[in-house]
């Protein structure tokens, strides 16, 4: 359950509840947040609203640094291949999410190592991983430095 001073995820930015209280225009209970870059920024969500995710914990990024090793790449047809970064992308699941950026690394390794220019298609959003990027830029937001004190001051011991 989150709760007043937890860092959460809204909209591709990290921001802290400040404040939890029921809206005069909605009559629905809601979080005030206010952004880590700009704390000028006041936002009014539904505590209920899918779109507040849980920032990951020091421990839950250890573990998934460990795991990527033993994750696969996509093996899938070329062509079934943005359709597959799609559906992982949205799964929600952050294995899935390293599952792309691996294979897209690779692919694009492979390409350059055989004297091939990156494809036009592999600037697109699903064959980058850019999309990924951002998610994991604010997901892992200051977690690997000093910096994570910023996020979680109990678990940065």
């Amino acid at each position: 359950m989150l709760k007043v001073g937890d860092y959460v995820i809204y909209q591709e930015q990290v921001c802290q509840i400040k404040e939890q209280k029921i809206n005069e225009f909605t009559n629905l209970e809601s979080f005030i947040l206010v952004p880590v870059t700009d704390s000028s920024l006041k936002l009014n969500v539904p505590v209920n609203n899918p779109n507040i995710k849980n920032l990951m914990t020091k421990e839950e990024i250890k573990n998934l640094i460990a795991l990527m090793p033993s994750i696969p790449l996509i093996d899938i047809e070329d062509k079934l291949l943005e359709n597959e970064y799609k559906r992982l992308y949205h799964s929600g699941s952050k294995e899935d999410l390293i599952r792309i950026i691996k294979t897209t690394y690779k692919r694009n390794q492979d390409r350059l190592n055989n004297n091939k220019k990156i494809s036009e298609k592999s600037g697109s959003k699903s064959e980058t991983g850019r999309g990924f990027c951002l998610y994991l830029r604010r997901e892992m937001a200051g977690k690997t430095c000093s910096s994570l004190r910023l996020y979680h001051p109990v678990s940065s011991k």
